[in-house]
């Protein structure tokens, strides 16, 4: 399985930075966690395209492009304030953290769970499940438990 922590250390290099946009390798693993962050209201934007610059118009991935495909996220701003001022992975490949929906539960209303500190106001948890990536909210309502990989305030 690709690891998050690459793409934790781009997109918060790339706030701490300032720049506009950031690009970060074209993987499954990569697009699931920059949607959630889209969704969330992290980031403003996210497209596709090659290591110069985003595609213009649609270009598949083959096997005599893929090394080159990119993630270009556009990173959000407020007030000249970056909207995000931490991205940290929480399991790691030493220490893999997965948590039961009650523990979820108790993530979410503010307790302990498993050495994790509970969630602060505004921040999101990302989780790995059975059935695919999804913010902590989505797998308590949908009854999923699962590895928890990163966190974002």
């Amino acid at each position: 399985m690709p690891r998050v922590h690459d793409l934790c250390a781009r997109i918060q290099n790339g706030f701490r930075a300032r720049l506009h946009q950031i690009a970060v390798p074209d993987t499954k693993m990569n697009l699931a966690v920059s949607n959630i962050m889209y969704h969330e209201g992290f980031v403003s934007n996210v497209v596709r395209g090659n290591h110069q610059k985003p595609d213009e118009t649609y270009t598949p991935t083959t096997n005599d492009n893929v090394a080159t495909r990119r993630l270009w996220l556009t990173l959000k701003y407020a007030s000249d304030a970056p909207v995000l001022s931490r991205m940290n992975c929480v399991s790691k490949p030493s220490k893999r953290i997965t948590l039961t929906v009650h523990e979820m539960k108790d993530l979410t209303s503010g307790r302990r769970a498993k050495g994790v500190q509970p969630l602060q106001p505004g921040e999101i948890a990302i989780m790995s499940t059975n059935q695919g990536l999804m913010e902590i909210h989505q797998a308590l309502e949908k009854n999923v438990g699962g590895e928890i990989l990163c966190r974002v305030r």
